[in-house]
C-alpha cells in the first residue's frame, strides 16, 4: 500500500486546497516523491485541476486515497473533517500514517474518530510552504512513534523548516506563524507606505520593503543572533535608525505585536475546544 513494486513512496491528500497543493508541490519539487505517486481527492474538480497540472493523480473518492496510499494528509476544512474521518475510518489500517493539517482539530479528537491504534500526527503549516519557505511544527499522537515523526519531518523539510513540539505549542505556532504571515504583511505594507509618503514610487517601495524583510530574516537565521543584537548593530548614536525606533516605540509596535500573537493564539485555543 505504501509503495509501488519498486519501493516508491505513495502520498495521498484528502482535500486539495491551497495548503495541500503547497505541500505536494514542495515534495515533488524536492524529489521526495514522484508526481505520479501522489493521489488527491476532493468533491469537485475546482482544486483538483491544480494537482493534475503538477502531474498528480486525482479522484473524487476519499476512500480511494486510503486504499492507494499509506501516508495520507488530511487537508480538509476543519469543520468538515469529522464527517470525512467517519467516511474514511473503515479504510484505515495499521499500515497508514495519517497527518492532519486541519487547524484547531486536536489529536484527541482525531484519535476518537479513527480506529484504535491509528497512527496520527498533527502538522501546523503556514502559507509560505507555497514557496518552500514554510515554518511548520508537528506533534505526535499516542500511537505514532519516532520513525513516523522522522519520516514526516524529512518529507516536510522540502516545504521549509519543520520541528517537532508538544501539541500544546501547536496553537501558539498558529498565532505566531500561521497568523503571523498576515502580521508581517501588515508591517511590510506600512513600511512601504512610509517610503511612499516621503516620495518613493509605490512599486519600488513595496519591493524594497519585502526584500528588507527577506534579507533580515536570512541574517537572523544564518547568524543565530537574537534580533536585539542585530537591531543594535544597525543603530548608531544619534543616527537615523534610533530616531525611527523611537517613533515605533511611541506608536506601541512591540506591545501591539505581542498582543496580536496572543489574540490569535487564544482564538486558536477556542477553536480547539469546540
Amino acid at each position: 500500500m505504501a509503495a509501488d513494486g519498486r519501493g516508491q513512496l505513495r502520498v495521498g491528500f484528502v482535500g486539495a486546497g491551497r495548503m495541500a497543493e503547497a505541500v505536494a508541490h514542495g515534495l515533488i519539487r524536492a524529489g521526495k516523491v514522484e508526481a505520479r505517486h501522489v493521489l488527491a481527492s476532493a468533491p469537485s474538480d475546482r482544486n483538483l485541476c491544480r494537482f493534475r497540472a503538477l502531474g498528480c493523480q486525482t479522484t473524487h473518492t476519499n476512500q480511494e486515497v486510503l486504499r492507494s496510499c499509506a501516508l495520507v494528509f488530511l487537508a480538509t476544512k476543519p469543520h468538515i473533517l469529522p464527517s470525512v474521518l467517519a467516511e474514511v475510518a473503515p479504510a484505515v489500517t495499521d499500515e497508514h500514517i495519517l497527518v492532519s493539517v486541519a487547524a484547531g482539530v486536536s489529536l484527541d479528537t482525531l484519535e476518537e474518530l479513527l480506529p484504535p491504534a491509528a497512527r496520527v500526527l498533527r502538522v501546523s503549516p503556514n502559507l509560505p510552504c507555497v514557496v518552500q519557505e514554510g515554518a511548520m511544527v508537528m506533534a505526535r499522537g499516542r500511537h505514532a512513534g519516532s520513525g513516523e515523526a522522522e519520516l514526516l519531518r524529512t518529507l516536510l523539510e522540502a516545504c521549509g523548516q519543520c520541528e517537532e513540539v508538544p501539541e500544546a505549542q501547536v496553537d501558539v505556532h498558529t498565532g505566531l506563524s500561521g497568523s503571523g504571515v498576515a502580521f508581517v504583511c501588515a508591517f511590510s505594507e506600512a513600511l512601504a507606505e512610509g517610503a511612499i509618503k516621503m516620495g518613493m514610487p509605490s512599486g519600488l517601495a513595496h519591493r524594497i520593503a519585502a526584500q528588507t524583510l527577506l534579507g533580515t530574516a536570512k541574517m537572523l537565521l544564518q547568524s543565530g543572533q537574537h534580533p536585539a543584537q542585530l537591531r543594535t548593530d544597525v543603530c548608531t548614536p544619534g543616527g537615523t535608525t534610533i530616531h525611527g525606533l523611537h517613533a515605533l516605540e511611541r506608536g506601541g509596535l512591540r506591545a501591539a505585536t505581542m498582543s496580536a500573537v496572543e489574540a490569535a493564539t487564544c482564538r486558536a485555543r477556542e477553536l480547539s475546544r469546540k
